[in-house]
C-alpha cells in the first residue's frame, strides 16, 4: 500500500516528488509539444453509432495485484487491439507502481492508427507535454488527485496542446467537480483509488448525472460479456478494459469478442 497510507496518496506523493526533482525546462518542452502537428482525435475515435466503444489498455501490472502480464512487445498487443476492432488504447506509462513507460507509448502510437491515451497519474504541466511528444492523443486527469484550480488548468492545457482529456471521476461530489471545470470526457471509475477494490455498481449510480453532450466512459471491473449489456443499457459510450484482456491467453480474441458484443442497433451517442 503507498507510503501515506492509501493507494492513492502514495502513488500521487511520489509522482509529485518526481515533478518537483524535474530540472527539464517548461518552456523548451512545451515549445516541443505545440510543434508537434494534431492526431487523431480521441473524443471522435470512441464514439460508436452502434454501440460502446472499446478503449483496450497496455497494462502490465496492479499496486493490489501485482504482476497481470509480461508484454515483452508492447507495439504488437497494439497493434493486435487495433485489429480486433478497439477504437482506442490506453496505455499504462507509470513505471514505479505499473511497470508501464513512455517508451511503450511512443512505440504504440507511431504504428497504430487509432488514438492513444496516456494512462498515468498527471500532476504537473510536463507529464502533458510528454504525454503529447510521446504520442498521445489523450490524457487522464482524475479529479481525486488534483486540486481544483489544478484541475482546470490541466483540462485547459490539455486543449492547448491538441490533446482530449478523460476526466476520472469516483463519486457525485468529483462528477460536480469536474463538470464545473469544463470537463468534456468523464470516465467513471469503479475501482476505488483508496483501497483498490471494485464497486460495480457505481456506473449505474452516476451515469444520470452525466449530461448529454459530455462523453462517458466506464472504467474498471469489467471482465465478462454479460456486464457489457448493462452498459449499454446505461447508455454508456465507451468502456475501458485492461485486465481481462492482457490476463486472458489470447488478447485478441478477447478483445474481438467485447467488440463484438457492445454493438447494439440503433444505439445513441453523446
Amino acid at each position: 500500500m503507498g507510503v501515506e497510507g492509501t493507494y492513492l496518496e502514495g502513488i500521487i506523493a511520489w509522482h509529485r516528488k518526481r515533478a518537483r526533482e524535474d530540472s527539464r525546462s517548461r518552456t523548451e518542452m512545451r515549445k516541443e509539444a505545440m510543434a508537434i502537428s494534431s492526431k487523431t482525435s480521441f473524443a471522435q475515435a470512441i464514439l460508436c453509432d452502434e454501440g460502446i466503444s472499446l478503449i483496450a489498455e497496455c497494462k502490465r501490472r496492479s499496486p493490489s495485484k501485482g504482476n497481470l502480464a509480461t508484454i515483452a512487445d508492447p507495439v504488437s498487443l497494439g497493434t493486435s487491439y487495433e485489429k480486433a476492432g478497439a477504437s482506442a488504447i490506453s496505455v499504462l506509462t507509470d513505471n514505479e507502481y505499473f511497470s508501464g513507460s513512455l517508451n511503450d507509448l511512443a512505440g504504440i502510437s507511431s504504428v497504430v492508427a487509432i488514438p492513444c491515451l496516456r494512462k498515468d497519474f498527471t500532476v504537473d504541466e510536463i507529464d502533458l507535454y510528454e504525454a503529447r511528444i510521446a504520442g498521445a492523443s489523450a490524457v487522464l486527469l482524475i479529479v481525486a488527485a488534483l486540486d481544483p484550480s489544478e484541475l482546470k488548468d490541466f483540462i485547459d492545457l490539455s486543449s492547448e496542446l491538441g490533446l482530449d482529456a478523460l476526466v476520472e471521476v469516483h463519486s457525485a461530489p468529483e462528477l460536480d467537480q469536474a463538470l464545473d471545470a469544463n470537463a468534456k470526457i468523464i470516465g467513471v471509475n469503479q475501482r476505488n483509488l483508496h483501497d483498490f477494490t471494485i464497486d460495480l455498481n457505481l456506473a449505474g449510480r452516476l451515469r444520470p448525472f452525466i449530461p448529454n453532450g459530455v462523453i462517458s466512459i466506464v472504467e474498471s471491473g469489467i471482465h465478462e460479456l454479460s456486464q457489457i449489456d448493462a452498459l449499454l443499457d446505461l447508455e454508456f459510450d465507451s468502456m475501458l478494459v485492461g485486465e481481462a484482456l492482457v490476463r486472458s491467453d489470447d488478447p485478441f480474441e478477447k478483445a474481438r469478442t467485447f467488440v463484438e458484443a457492445s454493438r447494439r442497433e440503433g444505439y445513441r451517442c453523446s
